[in-house]
């Protein structure tokens, strides 16, 4: 089969950096040199409540601007996207509840502003056979009122729109990656594909633990005492029906075959991280030092607290947190980068210079490093903020890149798609 590929949530390009092994682009062009041969035909990325665009911008400079949209993608007519057999992107985390319509329709609405909803539109107008998406690690637990709701209304809706699911909450540096990033990857594909056919004889655990994508790509270990909880979905009405009254425990792994989920708790088959040592610059600016008054203010914010508050309603209570790593830890991964990196506050890394041995933060490339993307790869006309902000707000395109091999040799088995 043809790989074709369109990439939602774009930013800046972090499911193609994986997918297609980019490690570089052309000085003189900006464009990315993209090593395997993943065809992306369309791409949206769009920030909303800003007229600067960054990453966007970013994306055309790296690809090209012919097929990138810079439109709200629930304003898109979903029939005019081009024909895909793969959709990828990491979509916010919201409320996925639904409701009837006002004249009590048989079909559903999700919660306007919901930006899943627009992947199932998708769904129903190209039908693309596979699809990888990326979501934080408490999607699982979504909402806290009513843990699993969110997930199981996201599995049922992949159910009623013709797709198995497979799931796993992968921490990248678990397999070799320099950064401690949890997050949530969904596998789902078209019950009409060949690929579908390879689990006609195995139950959930075969798919989690030894025949799935991630069982293939992310090995695991089922612990001693497993915990393995089970699901059937189709015994709901519909997903109003599951706003109202579901609840699960979903586990860190797990698969959902015909409607009938199952979920355990594995244990990654650990691989040795790259530290943060090997992701540091030598000669660094001057700007990224700390002064003498920043240097204290991330003392005092990365060090144990415990301060008297008042509430609004007049109670008093006392907030209390522990100390965390100051300076980081050279030598282990990077901790989960977000997208306040930079600025002063406890979630900012801090290092001792390789070569000064003088407090810093991370440079924009550091950052780069750190999610696996090339050098520079922002530094499109951005500021060093925007470029923090890109990196905390990406995915680590290592993890896409260990995919890539099992996707590739899915899609060979496939016969090409019958588009018009």
């Amino acid at each position: 089969m043809e790989k074709v590929a369109v990439e939602l949530f774009a930013g800046v390009g972090g499911f193609r950096v994986g997918l297609n092994n980019i490690e570089g682009f052309d000085e003189e062009t900006g464009r990315a040199q993209e090593n395997r041969n993943w065809k992306f035909v369309w791409a949206n990325q769009w920030e909303p409540s800003t007229k600067a665009q960054p990453a966007y911008d970013c994306y055309c400079t790296r690809f090209g601007a012919d097929h990138v949209s810079n439109t709200n993608i629930s304003e898109v007519n979903k029939d005019n996207i081009p024909n895909h057999n793969l959709l990828v992107g990491g979509f916010p985390c919201q409320d996925y509840s639904v409701a009837r319509s006002l004249h009590n329709e048989a079909g559903i609405q999700g919660k306007k502003g919901v930006l899943f909803w627009d992947i199932v539109e998708i769904l129903q107008a190209k039908r693309p056979s596979f699809v990888l998406l990326e979501n934080v690690d408490r999607l699982l637990k979504s909402p806290s009122k009513q843990r699993g709701r969110d997930f199981g209304i996201m599995l049922r809706t992949f159910h009623d729109e013709g797709y198995n699911v497979e799931w796993r909450v992968i921490n990248a540096a678990d397999y070799g990656a320099r950064q401690r990033r949890r997050r949530t990857f969904i596998f789902a594909w078209s019950r009409d594909t060949l690929y579908n056919g390879r689990f006609n004889e195995l139950n959930g655990e075969d798919i989690i633990l030894r025949n799935g994508l991630f069982a293939n790509q992310f090995p695991v270990e089922q612990e001693e005492e497993p915990k393995v909880s089970n699901v059937d979905l189709t015994e709901y009405n519909d997903t109003v029906d599951m706003t109202k009254r579901f609840r699960a425990n979903f586990l860190n792994s797990g698969c959902c075959i015909d409607g009938n989920v199952t979920t355990i708790k594995t244990t990654p088959v650990f691989e040795e991280s790259i530290p943060l040592r090997d992701v540091l610059q030598h000669n660094v600016d001057e700007k990224y030092y700390l002064s003498k008054e920043k240097r204290e203010k991330f003392d005092y914010l990365k060090g144990p607290k415990r301060i008297e508050r008042t509430s609004r309603d007049g109670f008093i209570y006392t907030f209390s947190e522990g100390g965390i790593a100051n300076p980081d830890n050279l030598d282990a991964p990077g901790r989960t980068m977000l997208t306040s990196e930079g600025t002063v506050n406890r979630s900012t890394h801090i290092v001792d210079d390789l070569d000064t041995h003088r407090r810093r933060i991370l440079t924009p490339v550091e950052a780069e490093r750190l999610q696996h993307f090339p050098d520079n790869w922002t530094n499109t006309g951005m500021t060093d903020r925007q470029r923090f902000f890109m990196m905390g707000n990406a995915l680590v395109t290592y993890v896409i890149n260990r995919c890539e091999p099992y996707l590739d040799e899915v899609f060979d088995a496939e016969p090409d798609p019958d588009w018009e």
